[in-house]
């Protein structure tokens, strides 16, 4: 029996199609894609023949594609930036204090997947810190991905440094090859170094009063000063013992700023006599914030105390008349007309005493007028010793007058 024999004309007027479409788009890669899913669709056709129905096998376009993109390659795409960071570092045991030397070292690593290179690194104290001695930057040729390097510092914390941590920042700047292009990158990396000030906060030993006695209040004081940088805070002062009465024992002074003084004053009441002994402990937090305890013992002998005065004699002592007020003034005005009246009767004794003279001084003038009559002149001659002798007289007596005279 023969089989009817079936011709197709489809096919083959898709296959020339196909050669049109491929001669046309030879040059455009999307052109070919068109031609290639072409192509698929004309072998999906059913073929009929003496064998029976068959399907082709799909092109795959993949192929046509990479066909079309021969003479063209993809561009590299590039990696992350790498970043370097500090992994680790020291500055030594506890805290630096404010004027010491420290060495600071870091450890950094390149956290990329590409090297680095040209780097430079830059060290900054701040206002706290300082390079002691060499210099804040440093150079590094290349890091490898992942390596790690260290790198010292010499530093210095300064006098006037403020107590708590001081901040280090650490720069660094680098360039890096990826996907065969050169960039540049930075970046600040910051740690913190701890700084102290010394504690200077002195206070002198309590000042004891000498006279202390039973039943009378006394008075013990300390004087104390900051003489460091940082601040003194939460003084407060407490006075413990037995034997005596406070109205508080425990005072509290609160902060003592850089060069602030002052006074810790503590009244108190022996209640019994002989020795006493106390103590006075005085408690604060320095610049660091650590809490600093010290403590002065206190010995003081008290005496009994004074004996009750008697009601009789205190009747007495007040019975006794005092000096009245009047009497001085008057004993002062009795002084003043006794002296007047002595200045006066000097006055008048004198006046008499020259009034005396200025006779005699009369009476001589008086007799020498009267010597140069010639009956004087020969009695003077009969008698020249005499009258020598008067003559004499006078003159003395003229001299001393004119002595107090003048």
């Amino acid at each position: 029996m023969n089989r009817p024999r079936i011709i197709v004309v489809k096919p083959i007027i898709a296959l020339i199609a196909l050669a049109a479409l491929i001669v046309a788009c030879v040059s455009a890669p999307v052109c070919a894609m068109a031609s290639g899913r072409a192509a698929a669709a004309a072998a999906d056709t059913i073929v009929a023949g003496d064998a029976g129905t068959r399907h082709a096998t799909p092109v795959d376009d993949t192929d046509q594609n990479a066909g079309g993109d021969s003479g063209q390659s993809a561009a590299p795409i590039a990696g992350p930036v790498p970043n370097v960071i500090i992994t680790n570092f020291t500055y030594g045991d506890g805290s630096v204090p404010a004027g010491g030397k420290f060495d600071l070292g870091f450890s950094f690593q390149n956290k990329g997947s590409v090297a680095v290179q040209n780097m430079v690194i830059g060290v900054d104290g701040g206002d706290g810190l300082t390079i002691a001695g060499g210099t804040n930057t440093f150079y590094v040729p290349q890091l490898a991905a992942g390596a790690t390097q260290s790198q010292t510092v010499p530093m210095q914390a300064l006098i006037d440094a403020k107590s708590g941590a001081q901040a280090v920042v650490v720069s660094f700047r680098y360039e890096y090859v990826d996907a065969g292009q050169r960039s540049s990158n930075s970046v600040d990396e910051k740690i913190s170094v701890p700084v102290s000030q010394p504690d200077r906060f002195q206070i002198n030993d309590p000042v004891i009063p000498d006279d202390a006695q039973n039943g009378q209040e006394s008075t013990i004081t300390l004087a104390y000063v900051n003489k460091g940088k940082g601040d003194i805070s939460n003084v407060e002062a407490t006075m413990d013992g037995k034997g005596f009465d406070t109205v508080s024992k425990t005072q509290y002074l609160g902060n003592v700023a850089s060069g602030g003084s002052g006074t810790i004053a503590y009244a108190f009441t022996p209640t019994d006599s002989g020795d006493l002994d106390a103590k006075i402990t005085v408690t604060y937090e320095d610049s660091d914030g650590q809490q600093k305890t010290k403590e002065f013992p206190v010995k003081l002998t008290v005496a009994e105390p004074a004996p009750a005065m008697d009601d009789t004699a205190a009747d007495i002592q007040d019975e006794q008349p005092g000096t009245p007020v009047w009497l001085m003034p008057t004993v002062a005005a009795v002084a003043i007309v006794v002296i007047v009246v002595i200045v006066v009767l000097v006055k008048r004794h004198r006046k008499k005493k020259r009034s005396a003279m200025d006779e005699q001084w009369d009476d001589w003038q008086d007799d020498q007028d009267g010597g140069d009559t010639p009956e004087a002149q020969g009695h003077a001659s009969d008698t020249p010793a005499a009258d020598d002798t008067d003559r004499q007289a006078p003159t003395e007596v003229i001299a001393s007058q004119l002595g107090e005279r003048s």
